[in-house]
Formats: structure tokens, C-alpha cells, sequence
């Protein structure tokens, strides 16, 4: 999602029958760019931690774990996006026409239930004073999902890919479709349930546009991910996918989202 220059608070996407719909808080409005990063990282987090209740013991903790660089402004930043996280709820559903009524179906997710963050003015300070933890606590929807369906993705590569969101939702993407890939498949990369609708990538709607953009997309990735097996097909109308897990093959972190 880009950032609302007119304070909107809906975002709507639709995809054949499914549709999607984010709210933002009044006081935070709605994520946007880098915020993605917080429910990754808090997935990471919870399965490092096995629990729904995440903390953190400092600021210098909280900015090296979302590899951010220290400093007073950059945790203003995070809170914020976690303001924002916090304050969003996500609609989903389907609208479907049968032979007697429309039938319409509808679900609400949220990320968290509780959040304290503590602000220390030296963001370099180990420990807050007394028990002054940063605590968050993960919906029950989203914690049993990432707990009881762990992805395997490289925690090291979301943070290279951070600056680029285009790529890092195509690796996240690619994360999941590779791991549940149950071997070479293609996927369309247009139509209502192609990769431009699965990626929200409106401004890329034409081919040749779009085509050029996901292999720019894809030599990023591959820069953190060698063994990505993803490739677009001869005809330039399909992405090529096959069983893999998105983890480095030397160094780096592995982490489970």
C-alpha cells in the first residue's frame, strides 16, 4: 500500500469474487510502505519466543531486531508503524450471485490486542528502568496461524529487501508459494487471479510494463535468495514456480515467518 495523500482510510482490493478491505485507525490512518515489516518480523519473533506475548528489553533491542538504525527518530518511526499495525482491521469475504440471492460472506482479522511500547530518550540504553518491557501481544487469529503454519523465509533478506517493498512482497510471496508448491507449477501473472491481482500491483497493469518490473523484482530477490527457483515462461504470460524454502544457502539468519 503507497501512503494516503488524502487521509483515506479504506483500502479496497478485488480479485474475481474475494475481496479485501483495510481500515485504518482515525489517529494513525492506514499502513503504508515500510510498516509491512512489523507483522513479518513479529511472526519471526513469536516463533523464536513461542508465544503470542513478544517482548522486547530495549529500544537498542527493538531497532536491531527490525534492523533499523539507532537512533531517537528511527524508534519514533517504528512506533508508528506499530501504531498504525495496531490500529488496522482487515475485512475479507466473497461476494458470490446465486440462482435465489446475492450471498455475501465476510470475515475481520486484526495483528494485535496489546501494545506497550516504552520511549527512552537515549535509544542506546540497555535495559529500561524497573520492569519497563515492550510488550506485544498477537491476536489469537494470528498467532495460532503463524505458530501452527510456520513459513521458513530469510529474516536477513526482509531487512536487504526492506527499501524495495515491490521486491519484498514478491519474496515474501515467493516465500509461501515455493513452500507450498508441491512441485513446477506456473502461475498466470494476469487475469482476476494472476500475480499483478495477488500482488496489488495496479500501476504495472500493462504486460510489457509489469513484465519488465517483476524481472527487475526477481534479479533483486535472487540477490538474497541464489537458489530462487521462480522464472517467467517464454511466453512472458506465467511465473514459473517450484518446491523450495526461502532461506539463505551460507550466512545469514534463518528465520521462520
Amino acid at each position: 500500500m503507497k501512503r494516503s495523500a488524502d487521509n483515506c482510510l479504506l483500502h479496497e482490493r478485488r480479485n474475481g469474487q474475494f475481496v479485501l478491505q483495510v481500515t485504518g485507525h482515525p489517529s494513525y490512518g492506514l499502513p503504508w510502505g515500510q510498516d509491512r515489516l512489523v507483522p513479518i518480523f513479529l511472526a519471526t519473533l513469536a516463533i523464536r519466543q513461542q508465544t503470542a506475548r513478544i517482548t522486547f528489553d530495549s529500544a537498542a533491542e527493538m531497532l536491531d531486531t527490525f534492523g533499523m538504525q539507532q537512533g531517537g527518530s528511527q524508534y519514533r518511526r517504528l512506533i508508528g508503524a506499530f501504531q498504525r499495525i495496531f490500529g488496522v482491521t482487515i475485512f475479507f469475504g466473497t461476494d458470490t450471485q446465486s440462482e435465489r440471492a446475492a450471498v455475501v460472506h465476510r470475515a475481520r482479522f486484526n495483528f494485535m490486542t496489546e501494545a506497550r511500547i516504552w520511549y527512552s530518550r537515549d535509544p542506546e540504553q540497555k535495559l529500561l528502568p524497573g520492569h519497563c518491557q515492550n510488550l506485544i501481544v498477537l491476536s489469537d487469529e494470528f498467532a495460532r496461524e503463524i505458530l501452527n503454519h510456520p513459513i521458513p523465509t530469510d529474516l536477513e533478506a526482509a531487512k536487504a529487501l526492506s527499501s524495495s517493498p515491490a521486491a519484498l512482497d514478491l519474496f515474501m510471496w515467493l516465500s509461501y508459494r515455493c513452500f507450498t508448491a508441491r512441485g513446477r507449477e506456473r502461475v498466470p501473472l494476469f487475469g482476476d487471479f494472476g500475480l499483478v491481482s495477488q500482488l496489488g500491483s495496479a500501476d504495472y497493469a500493462r504486460p510489457r510494463k509489469f513484465r519488465e518490473k517483476l524481472q527487475g523484482w526477481l534479479d533483486l530477490v535472487r540477490t538474497m535468495w541464489p537458489e530462487c527457483p521462480a522464472s517467467i515462461d517464454p511466453n512472458g504470460t506465467g511465473l514459473f514456480v517450484d518446491r523450495a524454502n526461502a532461506v539463505l544457502p551460507l550466512g545469514g539468519s534463518n528465520a521462520r515467518h
